[in-house]
């Protein structure tokens, strides 16, 4: 009777386990098509929208060759970049999540790229008046994807100038910690973070 009941019991754990697998790959299957039509949407719409905004930009630099320099145009201008960087995001994030996608590692001069991303954002902190710091190791090389961590660079740099007030404190720091390269970016805010917040500093878009 034990074993009988061993074996019964067996059997019908196999059971439910086959019937919640089926159960679950039928459930999952329309999410995860619907993801896929989603990232496929974006691309679609990101490389769509480049088109449109390329004739925009040059029909504003032909007005500005007509009529000379305009703050209306400037205006157009500076939109229409903002909003082809906003695209390539997109489209960047979306490829991002593509599982296949393996990014090309090379060795290459961090501490050049780094520098060269930190100095052009010199302009913004000048109009800002920000007390700006570039705190670069010279001559560190690491193994790696170049154009993602100019991204990313890039990115952290953006963030600390826009959510620093007027006349605070801007910090890049690299350099060597034991055998680690260490990459910081540093900023003062207007006020403290509450904790709540801080859990959700490195969701996408908060």
């Amino acid at each position: 009777f034990m074993r009988i009941s061993i074996i019964i019991g067996i059997a019908g754990c196999v059971i439910v386990f086959l019937v919640f697998l089926f159960a679950a790959g039928r459930i999952i299957r329309p999410i995860s098509e619907s993801y896929e039509k989603q990232k496929r949407f974006i691309t679609d719409a990101g490389h769509e929208i480049k088109t449109p905004l390329t004739i925009i930009a040059a029909n504003v630099d032909l007005l500005k060759e007509d009529i000379g320099e305009n703050e209306s145009l400037d205006d157009i201008s500076t939109q229409t970049d903002r909003l082809a960087d906003l695209t390539r995001d997109l489209v960047y994030l979306s490829k991002m999540e593509e599982t296949d996608r393996q990014p090309i590692m090379v060795d290459f001069p961090v501490s050049d790229l780094v520098s060269e991303m930190a100095d052009s954002f010199q302009a913004v902190a000048q109009a800002q008046k920000k007390d700006y710091q570039i705190n670069v190791q010279p001559a560190l090389t690491m193994n790696g994807a170049p154009e993602e961590i100019r991204r990313l660079t890039s990115i952290l740099i953006e963030n600390a100038m826009k959510y620093s007030p007027e006349g605070g404190k801007v910090r890049v720091d690299l350099g060597l910690q034991k055998k680690n390269i260490v990459f910081s970016v540093y900023n003062t805010t207007d006020g403290t973070m509450v904790q709540q917040d801080l859990s959700h500093v490195f969701e996408r878009f908060y």
